[in-house]
């Protein structure tokens, strides 16, 4: 998708983004920002590292919006609110922040009149998977963050089935990257450019990816449509493993780095030694070494039959990162 967005008669006021300050969010509220002249609210616990011009920022807790009234309808809304970081939470928190979260939202969405929502769920309801996942197989997720969101998944269902006139569009994105992740690809950038990326046991993982540029677009394309429901795999097609990554980033930007690989076990007893000085940036985390020996592989199927660019989209996101960061993929 490409060009001027504007939302279906229906949907146009005020516009609520829940999680606005936050990484998606920001480039979500940019991008809104760019085609429309409509009221953008962010409801976030925490301010904007990097404020969108024009947005109203409001701070407030999604696990209580009882005294949240934006005094207007709200059409058309997003939810991009979570506790996500894995590992790096108690179990428990999962559950309050997202499902909490969830019930909270679509009691915001029923005070204001709201016909629409945009969810932001995580591939991470299907759990790790060496095998082609798509939007029709079975969720099995193996962390309280999957079960948590797919939790949160039913409760927007059953907000969207209450009421004829609801939509609900539910993205499953992949890991995202580009300017303002601070994640996984944010690690992997900071190791190559100290000169070196030690892959623990194997090269051949799967680690499906979206930028966060066609991530916002894809989620704006489904908003458009006029289906009741809409779910989708924000994931490109070409399922990357770790070494094309790792390739692909060494090719745009860091050429000397040298990789090496150690048997994971040996991997995950240094992290285990290591780990005080994860916060340096290195993110070395025992579970984090675990996650680069599981593969997520996930497809696009609805992106496919719908025609979103899907494929050769790794280079170019990590290309639009560099630039934007004059290369420091921060």
């Amino acid at each position: 998708m490409s060009g001027e967005w504007r939302p279906e008669p229906a949907l146009q006021g005020t516009i609520v983004v829940f999680g606005g300050a936050g990484f998606v969010g920001t480039h979500l509220l940019e991008r809104l920002r760019k085609d429309l002249d409509t009221p953008l609210i962010s409801v976030d616990i925490r301010a904007p590292k990097h404020p969108v011009d024009g947005v109203t920022y409001m701070t407030h807790d999604v696990r209580d919006l009882s005294q949240l009234d934006i005094g207007a309808p709200v059409p058309l809304l997003f939810n991009l609110a979570a506790v996500h970081t894995t590992p790096g939470h108690e179990p428990w928190e999962y559950y309050d922040a997202n499902v909490r979260g969830a019930i909270e939202i679509s009691r915001f969405a029923r005070r204001h009149q709201t016909r629409k929502i945009c969810f932001t769920s995580s591939i991470s309801v299907y759990g790790p998977c060496e095998t082609p996942l798509d939007e029709t197989s079975t969720p099995a997720p193996k962390s309280d963050y999957g079960r948590s969101k797919l939790m949160a998944e039913q409760v927007f269902k059953d907000w969207v089935h209450e009421d004829p006139a609801h939509a609900l569009v539910t993205a499953r994105p992949a890991v995202v990257f580009g300017r303002g992740e601070g994640g996984n690809f944010t690690r992997l950038a900071r190791m190559l450019n100290r000169g070196f990326f030690i892959y623990p046991g194997r090269k051949d993982t799967i680690k499906s990816c979206i930028h966060v540029g066609d991530l916002v677009e894809w989620m704006l394309f489904a908003v458009q449509r006029s289906d009741k429901t809409v779910l989708f795999n924000g994931a490109f097609d070409e399922r990357y493993t770790i070494e094309t990554i790792v390739e692909t980033f060494r090719d745009i930007s860091f050429p000397r780095a040298r990789t090496f690989m150690l048997p994971g076990g040996v991997m995950k007893f240094m992290a285990a030694l290591l780990r005080p000085l994860s916060a340096t940036g290195l993110g070395v985390h025992p579970e984090r070494i675990e996650k680069l020996m599981l593969s997520t592989n996930i497809v696009p199927l609805w992106a496919n039959e719908n025609g979103l660019p899907t494929r050769e989209r790794l280079r170019p996101g990590l290309e639009t990162w560099k630039n934007e960061t004059d290369g420091a993929f921060s």
